[in-house]
C-alpha cells in the first residue's frame, strides 16, 4: 500500500514539474520578446524612430507612447485568447500567443528607421507593438493556469509563482541582450547593434514552440470540458458571475504593474537623465531581477503559509515606503547603491506582489471562466498601470525636472492596491475542490437564464 502511495506521489510530483518547466521556459521566451520594446524604448527608440529636436526626453516620450499603445491592445488579446483558452484549450491559446509575439518581435529587428523612411518608421513600429500587446494579453493567464490548474490548494502559491519567475527571466534576457549590444561603439550600436536582440528572438521562438506543442492540457480544464460546462461566451459569463473579482484584480495590478515599470523602464530614463552610466543601470536591473526570481518563489511559498492578502500587502506597502529612497539611491551615482535600489525595489516590493498574484488571481475565478476572468482583470488594468506609468513618469520628469512627483505617483498606485486588498476579503476563494467547482458551475447556469 505504501509503495502504491509513494508511486502515485512520485508521478504527481513528476507531472507538476513538467508543467512548471514548460511554463517557466515558455514565459521566459514570450516575455523576453515583450520586454525588448520596453528596454529599447528607454535606450534607443526615441533617437531612431521618434526624433524630436535636441531634448532626448521628448523623443523618449514618443517611444513610450508606442509602449502605451501596446498595453492598450492587451485587453483585446486577453478577451480573444481568454475565449480560446476557455472554449478550445489552454494549450492552443498559448501556442497562438507565442506565434504572434515571435513574428512581431523578429520583424521589429528588420524595421527601417525614421531617417530612412520618415513617418512610416514609427507607424510600423507601433503596429508591431500592437501585435505584441495582443499576444501578451493572452499569454499571462495561460502561463499561470498550466501550473495552477495542475497543483493542489496547499502548494498553489509556491508552484504557480514559477510562472512569474518566467516573466522575470524574460526581462533578464532582454536586459542582458541590450547590455551586450550596447557594449558596441555608439555608432555601430545605433546603426545595427540594437537590432540583434530582436533578430535573435527567432531562435527562442523555435524553442518555445517545441515545448508548447508537447504540453498536455490542464486537469481542471479537462474536467470542465468533460462535464460539458464551457460557457458559449466566457468573457460575458465572467462579467456576469465575477464582476467584483475583476475589479479587485484590476486594483491589485496598479501597484504591481505600474510600480514595476517605474522601477524598470522609467528608471533607465531617469538614471541616464541624471548622469548615470547606461551599463550600470542595465546591470543593476539584471542582477536585481535574478535576485527577484528567488524572492518571487519565496513569496509564493509564503502566501501558502500566511495568506495571499498579507503577502500582497507587504509588497504594496514596501513600494510606497521605497518610492522616495529608490530615486535618491539612483541620484547617488554609486554603482553599489544603485544595485541596492533595484534589489529592494524589484526583489522585495515587486516580488512580494507578483509572487502571490498567480494563486491569488486563480482563486478569484471559477474554472469555466477562469482564463477570461483573469485576462480581463490583469490586462485591462495593465493599460492604466504599466502602460501609462513610463509615459506619465517621463512627462512629470520633463515638466518638473525632479523625481518627487514620480515618487508621489508610485505612492498613489500603492494606495489603490491597498484599497483593492481591503475589498478582496469579500470575494474570491474559488479553490479547486469538486464542491466549489460545482457551486460556481451552478452560478454560471443561473447567469445564463
Amino acid at each position: 500500500m505504501s509503495q502504491k502511495a509513494s508511486g502515485a506521489s512520485d508521478a504527481k510530483s513528476h507531472g507538476i514539474k513538467r508543467y512548471i518547466i514548460a511554463s517557466l521556459i515558455g514565459n521566459s521566451l514570450e516575455w523576453y520578446d515583450f520586454f525588448l520594446y520596453a528596454t529599447a524604448a528607454a535606450i534607443v527608440f526615441g533617437k531612431l524612430f521618434f526624433p524630436a529636436g535636441t531634448d532626448p526626453l521628448v523623443g523618449t516620450l514618443g517611444a513610450f507612447v508606442g509602449f502605451a499603445v501596446g498595453f492598450a491592445a492587451r485587453p483585446f488579446g486577453g478577451i480573444l485568447f481568454g475565449h480560446i483558452g476557455d472554449r478550445v484549450s489552454r494549450k492552443t491559446a498559448l501556442v497562438l500567443t507565442l506565434t504572434i509575439m515571435g513574428i512581431a518581435t523578429f520583424l521589429m529587428g528588420l524595421l527601417p528607421t525614421y531617417q530612412q523612411v520618415g513617418i512610416w518608421a514609427p507607424i510600423l513600429l507601433v503596429v508591431l507593438r500592437v501585435l505584441q500587446g495582443i499576444a501578451a494579453g493572452g499569454e499571462w493567464g495561460g502561463g499561470v493556469l498550466i501550473i495552477s490548474e495542475n497543483s493542489s490548494d496547499k502548494r498553489r502559491g509556491l508552484f504557480s509563482a514559477f510562472s512569474q519567475g518566467g516573466v522575470t527571466l524574460g526581462f533578464v534576457l532582454a536586459s542582458a541582450a541590450f547590455y551586450l549590444a550596447q557594449l558596441l561603439p555608439e555608432e555601430q550600436f545605433l546603426a545595427w547593434g540594437w537590432r540583434l536582440p530582436f533578430l535573435l528572438s527567432i531562435l527562442l521562438f523555435g524553442v518555445g514552440m517545441y515545448i508548447r506543442f508537447r504540453l498536455p492540457e490542464t486537469k481542471e480544464f479537462e474536467q470542465v470540458k468533460n462535464d460539458g460546462e464551457r460557457a458559449a461566451l466566457p468573457v460575458l459569463a465572467a462579467l456576469r458571475t465575477h464582476p467584483k473579482e475583476i475589479l479587485v484584480a484590476m486594483g491589485l495590478r496598479m501597484a504591481e504593474n505600474g510600480g514595476s515599470y517605474l522601477l524598470l523602464s522609467f528608471s533607465l530614463v531617469y538614471g541616464v537623465h541624471v548622469g548615470v552610466e547606461r551599463g550600470t543601470l542595465l546591470l543593476g536591473v539584471m542582477l536585481s531581477m535574478l535576485f527577484a526570481f528567488c524572492t518571487i518563489i519565496f513569496f509564493g511559498h509564503l502566501s501558502d503559509k500566511i495568506g495571499r492578502r498579507k503577502v500582497y500587502a507587504i509588497g504594496a506597502t514596501a513600494l510606497a515606503l521605497m518610492a522616495f529612497p529608490f530615486f535618491s539611491l539612483i541620484d547617488s551615482n554609486s554603482p553599489g547603491l544603485i544595485v541596492l535600489a533595484y534589489f529592494i525595489g524589484n526583489g522585495i516590493c515587486h516580488a512580494a506582489m507578483i509572487g502571490a498574484q498567480p494563486a491569488f488571481f486563480h482563486e478569484l475565478f471559477s474554472p469555466e471562466v477562469r482564463y477570461s476572468g483573469m485576462a480581463l482583470g490583469h490586462e485591462v488594468a495593465a493599460v492604466f498601470a504599466g502602460g501609462l506609468a513610463p509615459f506619465i513618469a517621463t512627462a512629470l520628469l520633463l515638466t518638473y525636472n525632479s523625481s518627487t512627483p514620480v515618487a508621489l505617483y508610485a505612492i498613489g498606485l500603492a494606495a489603490i492596491t491597498l484599497i483593492a486588498l481591503a475589498f478582496s476579503r469579500n470575494v474570491g476563494q474559488h479553490r479547486s475542490s469538486p464542491a466549489n467547482t460545482q457551486k460556481h458551475i451552478d452560478d454560471v447556469r443561473v447567469a445564463r437564464r
